[in-house]
């Protein structure tokens, strides 16, 4: 009876994990695909299918302009497929564009102006991006922000800010040239940066200064009970109820607030990238499917404003993702364009298909890199613990 139950709960929770995944995923591929499909439609393309997901049609339907709108078994992704494409990739396809009507090409996608072409493919990430900062902006509008004061109230012996000069009593106004305007920026900015030198500037008794302190890199559990590495210098934080201040922002000002999250989001994504490449951190950080389900069960049982958080952070990903410039990606398209742009003719076909089978390879690649990092959360996400087997 305990065996069985102890099935069921497993069940039940993976189910969980499952379905808040696919809700976090299918609406960011959504708003991803509708970014291409209203640039194209203005633009004057036409769009035989918006899929969600890949594979064979679980239902859909058709609209009065003729795009099959459909939702398919595989639901890791999905594409908005142009009347000239060859596939959901828009690999153009040469045989059909060889047989167009005039009318036909005056819809055609690949028939189209270089900067129409380069607006549709953009418009992808561009509505991921802008997404994520309405959801932020919403946040700040609705929920609001408690902050405090960002004032050193303990230095740690034997830590980097102790080497550093850090005192007791300072007030952190900036860190690498990003102002400070709580102690939670304070933990964003330095737990961003382990292993790198930052310059710090302090405000001590009415007088500014400038210190450089290099963060620790330290294994720490996240909120959701997963292991990160963040930058440490060893400063801590004793606020008293006086030194919260809670804020809800103007329309205005919760966008402006969108904006600069999602630029810190993107800002902080693309160091952490150069730093895996630099050999500064390690890429076990990187993760896929199995990692983005985990995450999405853990929030969601956070709450609803953690779950909704998740998915602007999401959206801004698989934005910034896309825009890799690797080919069957909207930035390996966008490199193509640019060396059209440059060349004054577009690549030839056989050029590139060669990309297209590249940039798959690399795809490939870089997903089963990501789900050999997710094993590591598979134990957690079915309800294992590997050290309970090993004994006390």
């Amino acid at each position: 009876m305990t065996i069985l139950a102890s099935l069921t709960d497993t069940l039940s929770g993976t189910m969980f994990y499952l379905a808040s995944f696919l809700v976090v995923l299918t609406i960011v591929v959504f708003v991803h695909e509708l970014g291409h499909f209203l640039v194209a439609r203005w633009c004057g393309v036409k769009v035989t299918t918006f899929s969600i997901g890949f594979g064979k049609e679980i239902f859909g339907f058709n609209d009065r302009h003729g795009t099959r709108w459909r939702f398919a078994w595989i639901p890791l992704g999905g594409y908005v497929k142009f009347m000239d494409d060859a596939n959901g990739a828009s690999v153009p396809d040469g045989d059909a564009m060889a047989t167009m009507t005039e009318e036909e090409r005056a819809g055609s996608f690949h028939h189209k102006p270089l900067w129409r072409r380069a607006a549709v493919v953009a418009a992808g990430p561009l509505a991921n991006f802008i997404f994520a900062i309405l959801i932020f902006a919403l946040l700040f509008t609705f929920i609001g922000q408690r902050t405090t004061v960002a004032r050193v109230d303990e230095v740690v012996a034997g830590m980097p800010a102790e080497a550093a000069g850090f005192r007791k009593g300072d007030v952190i106004r900036e860190i690498g040239g990003r102002q400070v305007e709580s102690f939670g920026d304070v933990l964003r900015l330095i737990s961003s940066s382990p292993s790198r030198d930052v310059e710090v500037v302090v405000e001590r008794g009415g007088e500014i200064l400038t210190l450089n302190v290099t963060p620790q890199p330290t294994e720490t559990n996240d909120r959701i009970g997963g292991k990160i590495t963040r930058g440490v210098i060893g400063i801590r934080h004793a606020p008293s109820p006086d030194d919260f201040t809670h804020n809800r922002a103007d329309p205005l000002e919760a966008v402006w607030l969108g904006v600069k999250e999602t630029e810190f989001i993107i800002s902080s994504t693309l160091s952490y990238l150069a730093d895996v490449v630099t050999g500064y951190q390690k890429p076990d950080q990187l993760g896929g499917v199995i990692r983005i389900a985990d995450v999405s069960g853990k929030v969601a049982q956070v709450g609803p404003e953690a779950f909704v958080h998740l998915i602007a952070v999401l959206s801004i990903s698989i934005g910034l993702i896309n825009l890799f410039p690797i080919p069957l990606l909207d930035g390996g398209h966008l490199l193509f364009y640019a060396i059209e742009a440059v060349r004054g003719r577009p690549l030839s076909d056989a050029t590139q298909e060669v990309g297209f089978k590249i940039g798959f390879a690399v795809v490939i690649g870089l997903m089963l890199f990501a789900t050999w990092n997710d094993l590591s959360v598979v134990e957690g996400w079915l309800g294992f613990n590997a050290e309970q087997n090993q004994g006390q």
